[in-house]
C-alpha cells in the first residue's frame, strides 16, 4: 500500500520543500504538535497518539532527525508505523477512543444542558467517528 510518508526518513525531495520557510513551518507545526501529544500525556479526553502522528508527517517534510525519534520511540514509534503502514490502530487504542468520545459526550451532556436538537447533533457525529475507529484495521501484528 502506498503511503505519503516513508516508514524511514528519506530525502524525498517530493516530501521535503525547497524553500526555507516551508521547512521551519512544517517543523513549527511538527513541534506544536509534540506539545499537544505531550500535554494529551497527562490530560483527560486529550488524545497523544493522533497528534504524534501529526508531528511524524510534519517532520518527514521538515526534520528526518526528529521524524527518526518518533518513529523509533519505544511507546509511540509502532502505533505511528502501524497507521503509516496500514491506516491500522491497536484494539487498544479503538477501546481507549470509543471510551473517550462515550465520557466526553457525557460530560458535554451534564456541563452544557444542550437542546435536543444539539445533543442529537452532537450524538451523530461523535458515533461517526467512532464508527470510523472501529472500522480501520487491526495491525498485522495484532491480528
Amino acid at each position: 500500500m502506498y503511503s505519503p510518508w516513508p516508514m524511514r526518513p528519506s530525502p524525498d525531495p517530493l516530501l521535503r520543500p525547497r524553500h526555507g520557510a516551508a521547512r521551519i513551518g512544517w517543523l513549527l507545526l511538527g513541534l506544536l504538535c509534540v506539545a499537544l501529544g505531550v500535554i494529551g500525556a497527562f490530560v483527560p479526553l486529550m488524545p497523544t497518539t493522533i497528534f504524534l502522528i501529526l508531528a511524524a508527517g510534519c517532520f518527514a517534510r521538515s526534520s528526518p532527525r526528529l521524524e527518526a525519534r518518533l518513529l523509533d520511540h519505544p511507546r509511540f514509534g509502532p502505533s505511528i508505523r502501524a497507521w503509516r503502514d496500514q491506516g491500522a490502530m491497536p484494539l487498544s487504542a479503538k477501546r481507549a477512543a470509543c471510551i473517550g468520545i462515550v465520557v466526553g459526550y457525557g460530560l458535554f451532556w451534564c456541563a452544557a444542558r444542550p437542546g435536543a436538537g444539539l445533543a442529537l447533533a452532537v450524538a451523530i457525529g461523535m458515533a461517526a467517528c467512532a464508527a470510523w475507529i472501529v472500522r480501520r484495521p487491526l495491525p498485522v501484528e495484532d491480528r
